[in-house]
């Protein structure tokens, strides 16, 4: 059985059951056999399917918030909003998905070539309790109109979403077996990944659970899409609106809990406004609300367990016993739930470990830098390579950060957000491939290549 612990309260949920072996390969065993017809189903009936999942999710938007809220934490509000996002990414993908499908023709000196996609099968993904929904439906809408099935893994913590998450498309009219989800610990995912009727995997998640799924996935010449989170920097240079960075800087640590893989997390703040920054940083992280997740006036919820709390809480002491220095804030409230107030560290030794590892809650690390070069030495000196938030109004300086950058996504003065049109993902240890727009759906096709004779 799967155990819930609401992390507000610390109280129990229902507990889930999980699939034993017999489950397991019945659920694979259905969705090969609608593979079979799906693959092959019109690409109208796909769009009405994606649309019909769209209206279900807004007609259910509360009851689905309230599952996501009382598992993980995430604020009331933001979990409406996340809802909300996903009935936005089905809508895309039924609009727009048949023109990513178009074939291309090309000439050659004895004929054409015709380029054509084509589904490949039954595509596990393994997703995590941060964006339960939306994680999963940005897998998921792509997936559909690709003419693949799709079989869900979802976090230990968030069962009653991925529950939530297969009615939704049952409800929709889907034919047996097109979405399901498979009620299994980790320990059950390499076994999946090598049986031949299950194409490929993706998976969202933590760096030692990307290399796993990376080898057996090698082991078993399949494709795999993996994102695994960042520490990504949010450069700040003289000629940026300072007020306005610092303002959504609060938003960008302290979204989600902080846990967010784009959260911005490593603030690097030129050394002619750092000061200016700082003033105005601390005062709004200082002013977010933590408190009960329902609330509307609510910035900051519990973290989704009383251990994620306590990895980071060791993070900031292990920071500090290196020299870092705590402005405030990184403890814990009084009374019962996994909260942790939004706190700032400086004077971080360049060596410190925290700068090199992901920070999964409201704790911000603030560097200065002197120089844009130093800026961007600073940014890239990391393992990660997922997205990056800069700040300046100088054409020249945009155009350095936009090019030397190592990262797969940069936000120019804005805060990083997934969208459905823009490709999701990033480089070095923070994973390989993308999700989202046309890129995403052709991860898990066949482009396959027609030769004619003239």
């Amino acid at each position: 059985m799967f155990e819930t612990i609401n992390p507000a309260t610390g109280t129990a949920g229902t507990p889930i059951p999980m699939l034993d072996a017999a489950g397991i390969e019945a659920r694979v065993a259905l969705a090969a056999h609608a593979y079979r017809h799906w693959r092959i189903t019109a690409l109208d009936e796909r769009t009405a399917l994606l649309a019909a999942i769209a209206d279900a999710f807004d007609t259910n938007q509360a009851e689905l918030a309230e599952i996501a809220t009382r598992e993980m934490g995430k604020t009331l509000k933001s979990a409406l909003a996340e809802v909300q996002k996903c009935v936005g990414g089905l809508r895309y993908y039924a609009e727009h998905g048949p023109e990513f499908l178009q074939s291309t023709e090309t000439s050659t000196a004895t004929g054409r070539v015709v380029a054509s996609w084509h589904p490949m099968g039954p595509v596990l993904a393994i997703m995590p309790w941060n964006f339960p929904y939306w994680q999963v439906v940005r897998f998921m809408a792509p997936t559909i109109m690709a003419g693949n099935v799709g079989l869900l893994k979802h976090a230990s913590i968030t069962q009653g979403v991925a529950a939530a998450i297969e009615r939704m498309v049952a409800d929709a009219g889907a034919p047996a077996g097109l979405f399901q989800n498979l009620a299994i610990k980790s320990d059950a995912v390499a076994a999946l990944i090598d049986d031949d009727r299950i194409v490929a995997v993706t998976l969202t998640g933590s760096e030692g659970a990307g290399r796993n799924v990376a080898q057996a996935a090698g082991r078993a010449l399949k494709k795999v899409v993996l994102e695994l989170g960042g520490s990504d920097p949010f450069i700040v240079m003289p000629s940026a609106d300072i007020e306005a960075a610092a303002k959504v800087a609060v938003t960008a640590r302290n979204q989600n809990a902080g846990q967010s893989c784009i959260c911005a997390k490593r603030m690097i703040v030129h050394a002619d406004v750092y000061q200016q920054f700082m003033a105005e940083f601390t005062a709004g992280m200082r002013a977010a609300k933590v408190g009960d997740p329902m609330a509307d006036d609510t910035d900051v919820g519990p973290l989704s367990s009383a251990e994620q709390r306590d990895t980071v809480l060791a993070q900031v002491a292990d920071a500090k016993a290196q020299g870092a220095t705590l402005l405030f804030g990184a403890d814990q409230p009084a009374g019962a739930g996994a909260f942790l107030n939004p706190g700032v560290l400086v004077d971080i030794p360049r060596d410190a470990a925290i700068l090199r590892e992901e920070i999964f809650g409201p704790v911000a690390m603030v560097l200065k830098a002197g120089s844009l070069d130093e800026a961007i030495a600073l940014a890239n000196d990391i393992p990660f390579g997922l997205g990056s938030s800069i700040w300046t109004n100088d054409p020249a300086e945009q155009a350095r950060f936009q090019r030397d950058i190592e990262a797969g996504m940069v936000a120019v003065n804005q805060m990083l957000a997934s969208v459905p049109e823009a490709p999701f993902g990033g480089i070095k240890n923070s994973g390989h491939g993308r999700e989202l727009g046309p890129w995403g759906m052709h991860e898990f096709m066949n482009l396959k290549a027609v030769l004619l004779k003239d």
